[in-house]
């Protein structure tokens, strides 16, 4: 198995994906892996049995719906390789996700969604200049962490006030923009950076105080507190409504755009949501449109 796992890394590595993505794939590879061996199963084989079985151990553990759902996802890009090497007939991963795991989809519309004045007493209680720009980078481009964690300088083109973000399978568009305000806080960041590390020494736009790649529960941590200084997260509320995380900040984009008027197929873009609807296949969003309305629609907290 340790063969077919190294080919898996090989193809996830030949496709371009950030090293935080392959990273992820693997350790549920792995889990998966070890799971079927002890149970004398083939990993490469789409049973449905196994795939359930492991669901089945994984709701044992008291794992949450979110981690779930990521082990799934993982295991779909698997076995969606396997099918496209012909190993397997299909990938059944999708098809048993929408059975067993979307009653459980409603959860994410129970997300906070604080107002434009809590998200800038939010950002002005955060004194750190990289947690600032962080915070402010997720408000005004509604990326994912882990899309947040990839990022390396060299995606940011503070001149043109947009991000280029690394390929991955949720994403139809790869572009997303911010303003001047978020402008101003990544050139602070970067400045700041560049006195501390030397140049060359780590790729990644965000880095820990050891100078390695900012990690994803650091990443949370820095937001739960920044939402915690303000009164925004709860830490000891059972109620999904109480906490504040990374993706509260991609509802929070996504809402506020949309609540100042900008077109939904403009929101869908940047969020870079999969165009679904027959129609959306002929229209072809210029790239400099979406940029104006953004400019003009993104909320402005005054920092």
């Amino acid at each position: 198995m340790i063969d077919i796992l190294d080919a898996f890394r090989q193809d996830l590595e030949l496709r371009g994906l950030a090293e935080t993505t392959i990273k992820r794939h693997m350790q549920v590879m792995r889990r998966y892996s070890l799971w079927c061996s002890e149970r004398g199963r083939d990993v490469a084989k789409a049973e449905e049995a196994d795939i359930l079985g492991y669901l089945s151990s994984m709701r044992a553990k008291k794992m949450r719906v979110a981690s779930m759902q990521q082990n799934f996802a993982s295991l779909s890009v698997f076995f969606a390789w396997l099918a496209r090497k012909k190993k397997i007939s299909a990938n059944p991963v999708p098809e048993l996700m929408e059975i067993y795991l979307h009653p459980y989809k409603d959860e994410s519309r129970r997300r906070q969604l604080i107002s434009v004045e809590d998200a800038a007493k939010m950002v002005r209680a955060t004194i750190d200049v990289r947690d600032r720009a962080i915070l402010l980078l997720f408000l005004k481009t509604g990326i994912r962490r882990g899309e947040l964690v990839s990022l390396d300088l060299d995606d940011v083109d503070l001149a043109a006030g947009k991000v280029e973000l690394k390929p991955t399978g949720k994403r139809s568009n790869r572009i997303v923009f911010f303003d001047d305000e978020c402008s101003r806080a990544l050139a602070r960041w970067i400045k700041s950076r560049e006195m501390r590390f030397k140049k060359g020494q780590q790729t990644a736009l965000f880095i820990s105080g050891k100078g390695t790649r900012l990690q994803s529960s650091a990443v949370d941590r820095l937001v739960r507190t920044a939402a915690g200084r303000v009164g925004l997260h709860d830490s000891v509320s059972a109620k999904l409504e109480d906490k504040f995380s990374p993706h509260c900040c991609r509802h929070w984009h996504a809402t506020h755009l949309l609540r100042a008027g900008m077109p939904r197929e403009y929101v869908k873009w940047l969020r870079g949501d999969v165009m679904k609807e027959a129609i959306d296949i002929y229209n072809h969003l210029d790239e400099n449109d979406v940029r104006k309305s953004y400019l003009a629609h993104v909320p402005q907290l005054g920092v």
